[in-house]
């Protein structure tokens, strides 16, 4: 199995584990890896719609880990009990979605569970219901397929509070990353924000508190 950039930058950052479990599993790329490569010894492969699922069922077959990989119906990670996995991926979802699944998940929230998210949009979201939840990023990273670019990040609960800016939110631990895409991909949030700030100028609409992010935002950037 050969992953796509995308799906690399998550594989990543997952760390050698018993059992993963992959929601928005899709055609079970990411786990069928996981166990090819050692860094995972199970996994149970979780969609919310049947139609994934049989995506999935089709590649578990065809690199015969029927034995090692469940396949579950699962919105978000509803049908899964606390203990029963300590690696999570959460992947090809918007931010905000995932976000939901960290809100109402309780047993999330224990020192052991290692979260692996990579959201679609709104990562700025995400970041701030993980501070809010009192988990904290250790690490992201960025990913390019095509002219797209993508993160990744890799989260877990600390019982602290933790404190940070819209800016933290915005770009999260990036602006610590030297590599190139990183600094693509900070530059084009960036540009995006002073897009926003420059719409509502025109329309004459109240941007006090956008240009305060806006500049924190640069004050990042120039630091790095």
């Amino acid at each position: 199995m050969k992953l796509d950039n995308r799906l690399s930058a998550v594989a990543s950052l997952v760390n050698k584990c018993d059992c993963i479990a992959d929601i928005g599993t899709d055609h079970a790329y990411l786990p069928v890896y996981l166990i090819g490569n050692n860094k995972a010894r199970r996994a149970v492969a979780a969609d919310v719609r049947k139609g994934p699922l049989d995506n999935a069922r089709k590649t578990v077959s065809q690199y015969g880990l029927e034995d090692k990989i469940e396949l579950r119906l699962s919105d978000g990670l509803n049908s899964f009990k606390e203990g029963e996995v300590r690696e999570i991926a959460v992947c090809g979802m918007g931010g905000l979605l995932i976000a939901d699944f960290i809100r109402r998940t309780a047993w999330l929230k224990s020192p052991e569970t290692h979260l692996v998210l990579q959201p679609m949009t709104h990562a700025e979201d995400l970041r701030k219901t993980l501070f809010d939840n009192r988990f904290y990023i250790d690490r992201e990273v960025a990913a390019a397929d095509g002219d797209k670019l993508y993160i990744a990040l890799s989260a877990y609960y600390s019982g602290r509070v933790i404190e940070y800016s819209k800016a933290d939110c915005v770009l999260g631990s990036l602006v610590n990353n030297s590599d190139e895409l990183s600094r693509r991909y900070i530059l084009k949030t960036a540009a995006a924000y002073e897009k926003k700030l420059a719409a509502l100028k025109a329309a004459s609409k109240n941007t006090v508190e956008l240009e305060k992010l806006v500049l924190e935002i640069h004050r990042y950037i120039d630091k790095a």
